[in-house]
């Protein structure tokens, strides 16, 4: 059971006068929340990167079985959170075929396309809307972009240290996605204690065979945990230029 999360962060554009906006939505791991990771966007904004777009940082709502915040509720593989920075928190893994869980993972990622849709009411075309998450907001926004209302319709799709859910009802909306434009970027350590590389291998084909081999970049960073980093960063602004030029 869960309770009203709190309203997003919004980190708006220094660019304001653009006539070309875009936005990227971006959701933070088990445990965490949208505090942890603004700094993120002020950074890329002091760089001077990418000043046309607006960055969104959903809160996840306190979950009562997990006692923090949470996307979705996690499973047994779940080791015990350490700390409260995303950087340091496991996630739910292989369990995710049961319905319970796959339940609560699709009402997150209907909350994830009711942000989409304030976004396009603000005059946001939907191909320079990208979704992205770190761990078990990974897990949510791939589900999103490959398997929601707005399966690649999207102008991408980031997923940071995290996999893909399966269950029956996310399998089949993956089933009937229409390959097209969306582009997908993959981030893992190899290192990663908490979801190893073979989940992110196992996703990884997976994702590319719902978008085709030709939409998706991932990158594989040797020695790095369950954690961001600045050459991951570096590669996610890259993708991004390309995503939503200004």
């Amino acid at each position: 059971m869960a309770q009203a999360q709190k309203p997003p962060q919004r980190i708006d554009a220094p660019d304001g006068q653009t006539s070309n906006p875009a936005t990227f939505i971006f959701l933070h791991g088990l445990g965490d929340d949208a505090d942890g990771w603004t700094n993120i966007a002020q950074q890329f904004h002091a760089a001077k990167k990418l000043p046309h777009l607006t960055w969104i940082f959903p809160n996840a709502p306190h979950n009562h079985e997990a006692f923090t915040q949470a996307w979705y509720p996690p499973t047994s593989f779940t080791p015990i959170p350490v700390g409260r920075s995303s950087a340091t928190q496991g996630e739910e893994s292989e369990g995710e075929d049961d319905e319970e869980t796959e339940g609560e993972i699709l009402k997150s990622v209907e909350y994830v396309c009711a942000l989409v849709d304030e976004e396009v009411k603000r005059g946001v075309e939907l191909k320079r809307i990208v979704i992205g998450g770190f761990s078990q907001g990974c897990a949510v926004t791939l589900v999103a972009g490959l398997a929601s209302r707005y399966k690649g319709r999207l102008g991408g799709v980031v997923g940071l240290s995290g996999y893909l859910p399966k269950g029956r009802r996310i399998r089949s909306e993956r089933e009937s996605y229409v390959k097209g434009d969306m582009r997908v970027f993959l981030g893992h350590g190899t290192k990663d204690m908490l979801v190893p590389m073979r989940m992110f291998r196992d996703a990884k084909a997976r994702v590319a065979k719902t978008v085709g081999d030709g939409a998706l970049e991932s990158h594989e960073y040797q020695g790095m945990g369950h954690v961001t980093s600045g050459p991951e960063f570096r590669d996610m602004c890259e993708f991004l230029e390309k995503i939503v030029a200004a």
